[in-house]
């Protein structure tokens, strides 16, 4: 923003205010596991939501996905019926990019985990939207200043990391790039708060503060399983008893995925150095197709259950 040279204070918070956009309708880019529970979470925060994918099946699953959830909501008496009626009349679907962002205040993108990939949604998506539109990217760990620039809005693109399953997780990592406006990070803040989330402000910097590290406590995990220290049950009770974990770090990695998991470290390795370079444990198991959860098998098998005790 340029300096109001001269200028009182007054007048300078009215120019401020002046650029924050007004948030009303949000498209998601991206109907997998992050993306339908960030839309689900979006319109439960009273915003027209758009969740967009090119492939229409996967579309239908999600919503499907959004409405077994919800309904878990209800059932638990976190949700009443009429919030979840509401939550699910403000979503559409929409099998391409450029329509569904079409009018969007806020574009979300969840797409994986790939620089060019991700750099190239948001560069489709910036082409179709509004000059006030604020582009957050969904990355566990990637450049945010690579990505704004790479979109050509560097000012509009924040980082937005949400945590999995996002209608239960509270947390979202808001991560200022380089060029990241105050206006922009304000409204981020805002637009998370909204979907019931809280935020914390990290710079920056590879892995963010949570990614980095979940990648060293899982990465030694996999390593201490690997020289036979204990096994994957006890090492998972050993943090959940002894460290007050909710949960194990083979769990965790299961649930996150386990490719996911060493595309992180990779990153992490090839820009913080060697304490991330990935377990070979862990590059077997991928190898395998030993993914997680949505594998039916990771570290635990999951195969023939809907979940494990």
């Amino acid at each position: 923003m340029r300096r109001l040279v001269g200028a009182r204070p007054s007048a300078i918070l009215a120019a401020m205010a002046a650029t924050k956009p007004e948030v009303r309708k949000i498209a998601v880019v991206g109907s997998g596991t992050m993306g339908r529970g960030i839309a689900q979470v979006a319109a439960q925060g009273g915003f027209e939501t758009t969740l967009i994918d090119l492939n229409a099946q996967i579309l239908g699953e999600a919503l499907i996905a959004i409405k077994q959830s919800l309904k878990k909501g209800v059932e638990k008496g976190k949700v009443t019926e009429d919030a979840m009626v509401a939550s699910l009349g403000r979503i559409d679907l929409d099998d391409q990019l450029e329509r569904g962002v079409a009018g969007a205040d806020f574009v979300i993108e969840a797409v994986p985990e790939k620089t060019d990939l991700k750099i190239g949604t948001l560069r489709r998506a910036h082409a179709c939207t509004d000059p006030h539109a604020i582009f957050a990217t969904n990355t566990s760990s990637l450049s945010i200043t690579e990505i704004g620039a790479g979109c050509g809005r560097p000012d509009r693109v924040v980082g937005m990391h949400f945590f999995n399953p996002v209608p239960l997780m509270r947390l979202v990592e808001v991560i200022r790039g380089l060029e990241t406006s105050a206006p922009t990070v304000e409204a981020t803040h805002a637009v998370a708060r909204a979907m019931g989330k809280e935020t914390v402000e990290v710079r920056e910097s590879p892995g963010f503060v949570t990614s980095r590290m979940n990648a060293l406590i899982g990465n030694e995990a996999f390593r201490m399983l690997e020289e036979g220290v204990a096994g994957a049950e006890e090492i998972d009770r050993a943090l959940k008893l002894g460290l007050n974990h909710p949960m194990g770090p083979f769990e965790l990695v299961d649930l996150v995925g386990l490719d996911t998991r060493l595309s992180i470290l990779e990153y992490l390795h090839s820009t913080l150095g060697d304490r991330f370079r990935p377990s070979p444990l862990l590059r077997q198991y991928v190898k395998a197709g030993r993914l997680g959860r949505k594998a039916g098998r990771g570290v635990f098998d999951y195969r023939g259950t809907s979940a494990r005790d």
